[in-house]
């Protein structure tokens, strides 16, 4: 990435495949509402390179929702595409076990893909279940980090059951676990954690190599608590993001600069904090 043409980093992005009419897909559009743009990767780089954003793009590998994933290889191929603003992260379902594990070799030796990207409650397991461990193991020794979906899913809102998601598999308290056993392997807590915020915000104070995404929600929704720690004793350890194409960063930058967040900690969320933890700077 130039990381001085940038004035924001993005580290929540999706690569979407063509709309498909899936009902989870449709439910989620309703959840967030209309954001007014395409889901096609030109347009998704487009975004981000004409607002001088750097963007972390993955597809969630799962089969809950029936929604199929971009491959990995070709969101790295995307990103590689566009390296100037663009980082990939690859998606492997760790209950796969041993195919899981070599899928994870394989595209850490491709060398284009800087981290991976778990969503739990989409696949239907607990962080901390020792069946995943033998693919943390493969990323903690390639010492790249791991983004895991934490709290409410807007995937399933409102649908009956809410589309078979287990809102259980978001409780970050199961990532406290993986944290102590891999104390080495980076990980970013995506989205404010509700209804586990205080649980949340815990395990990124106790844990160095603990962070969280502000993803998935607008700051104006931001509980008094988890502003209090991002101007405080988390400062550096909270990420831009924003769940694009569900929420875009327009509509959260705006959101987040009518809330009150401390002048100098504003450019460390924006920015500065992923240039570190990503070895940009």
């Amino acid at each position: 990435m130039k990381l001085d043409n940038l004035v924001a980093i993005d580290t929540h992005v999706h690569v979407e495949p063509d709309p498909t009419g899936n009902a989870a897909e449709e439910a989620a559009r309703k959840y967030f509402g209309n954001t007014g743009v395409g889901y096609g990767r030109k347009e998704l780089a487009e975004y981000y390179r004409t607002r001088n954003i750097g963007c972390v793009v993955f597809s969630v590998d799962e089969r809950l929702t029936g929604r199929p994933q971009v491959s990995n290889d070709d969101v790295a191929a995307f990103a590689a595409d566009n390296s100037d603003i663009m980082m990939a992260f690859a998606s492997v379902d760790p209950m796969r076990g041993a195919d899981a594990v070599k899928e994870a070799r394989r595209l850490i030796a491709t060398g284009g893909i800087r981290g991976f990207k778990l969503h739990p409650p989409l696949q239907q397991f607990h962080a901390n279940d020792k069946a995943a461990y033998p693919f943390y193991e493969v990323v903690a020794e390639a010492k790249l980090p791991v983004i895991f979906h934490t709290g409410h899913s807007g995937i399933g809102t409102g649908m009956p059951g809410g589309g078979g998601v287990r809102l259980k598999y978001g409780n970050p308290m199961d990532i406290d676990d993986v944290a102590v056993d891999f104390p080495d392997m980076p990980i970013i807590m995506a989205h404010p954690s509700f209804p586990w915020q205080d649980e949340a915000i815990s395990v990124c104070l106790h844990k160095p190599q603990v962070y969280i995404d502000l993803s998935g929600w607008s700051p104006k929704y931001f509980s008094p608590i988890l502003i209090q720690y991002a101007n405080t004793l988390l400062k550096k350890k909270m990420l831009f993001g924003s769940d694009y194409p569900l929420i875009t960063p327009d509509r959260w930058l705006a959101d987040f600069a009518a809330i009150a967040i401390r002048d100098e900690v504003r450019p460390l969320i924006l920015k500065e904090n992923a240039a570190r933890l990503f070895s940009l700077s």
